[in-house]
C-alpha cells in the first residue's frame, strides 16, 4: 500500500462546509498550497451529496488523498467493517478515521476490512472537547484511549488521531506507541480555534510524522488561501 502522505509534516484541511459549492471553492483555493497534504470530509457533505460525488468534487482540483471521517466510525458490530470499507473504497476515499468505542473486536475487524480493501485506517481514541474522559465528567474510561491506540497498532494501524490541543497527552501516546511499532504517525484536530498550536503539538510527538487537521481556522477565514499558506508554512517549518 502506498504512503498516504508524501511528506513527514503537513496540514489536512477539514472540509466541514455545508455545500458542494463551498467545497469546490475551498479545495480550489488551497490544493496547490505548500504543506497541504490532504482533505478530510465528513457526514455533512457525505450524507447530503453522497461520498462518490464529494470525492469527485475534491479530485477535480487535486490528486491529494481524501480521508473520510464518519463521526464516528468503528462503533458498530465487527461484521459491518467490510460493508463500510467497501462503500468507502468504491467512493474513491483513500483513508478512513475510526474511533473504536465499541471495543477491540470491532476495532480489529474494521482495521482489517479497511486494509484488505486498500484503505488506510486512522485510529482515534481521545477527543479534543471537554467532558470526554471519565475524570473530566465524561463517559469514556480514562485509560480507554490508550487501549484503543495499542490495539490499533497491534492490529496493523500506523496512523493515529490525537487531540492537538493536549500536547502532554500527545507525548504520552507517542511514547506508548513507539514501543509497539517503529514509526507511528499522528493526525491532530484541535489546532486553531480549539486552542492547539502546530509547534507544540508537533514537537510533542518527539519527531514522529505529524499532520494538523485544520477546519474552520481555514475555511472561515476572510482569506482562505492565506490562512492555508500560514498553517502550511508552520507545519513544514517544524523539524
Amino acid at each position: 500500500m502506498a504512503e498516504l502522505f508524501s511528506s513527514k509534516h503537513g496540514v489536512i484541511v477539514a472540509c466541514d462546509v455545508k455545500t458542494k459549492d463551498e467545497l469546490n471553492k475551498l479545495v480550489k483555493s488551497t490544493a496547490d498550497v505548500d504543506g497541504i497534504v490532504g482533505y478530510k470530509v465528513g457526514f455533512i457533505l457525505g450524507l447530503k451529496y453522497g461520498l462518490r460525488t464529494v470525492v469527485k468534487t475534491v479530485k477535480k482540483h487535486t490528486d491529494l488523498p481524501v480521508i473520510y471521517d464518519h463521526q464516528k466510525a468503528g462503533t458498530d458490530i465487527p461484521e459491518m467493517g467490510l460493508e463500510f470499507a467497501t462503500i468507502c473504497k468504491d467512493s474513491g476515499i483513500e483513508g478512513v478515521i475510526i474511533f473504536p468505542q465499541s471495543g477491540p473486536e470491532t476495532e480489529t475487524a474494521f482495521i482489517k476490512a479497511l486494509k484488505d480493501t486498500g484503505l488506510t485506517p486512522l485510529v482515534g481514541g481521545e477527543m479534543t472537547h471537554p467532558r470526554y474522559l471519565e475524570k473530566d465528567g465524561g463517559f469514556i474510561r480514562n485509560n480507554a484511549p490508550e487501549e484503543m491506540y495499542v490495539n490499533g497498532a497491534k492490529s496493523g494501524a500506523e496512523f493515529f488521531i490525537v487531540p492537538g490541543n493536549k500536547p502532554d497527552q500527545i507525548s504520552n501516546y507517542a511514547r506508548l506507541l513507539r514501543g509497539i511499532i517503529p514509526q507511528p504517525k499522528f493526525c491532530m484536530p484541535g489546532i486553531g480555534r480549539q486552542g492547539g498550536d502546530i509547534e507544540s503539538a508537533f514537537k510533542a510527538t518527539g519527531g514522529l510524522p505529524a499532520y494538523a487537521i485544520i477546519g474552520s481556522a481555514i475555511y472561515k477565514s476572510p482569506d482562505v488561501r492565506k490562512s492555508a499558506e500560514d498553517f502550511g508554512r508552520m507545519a513544514l517549518g517544524i523539524s
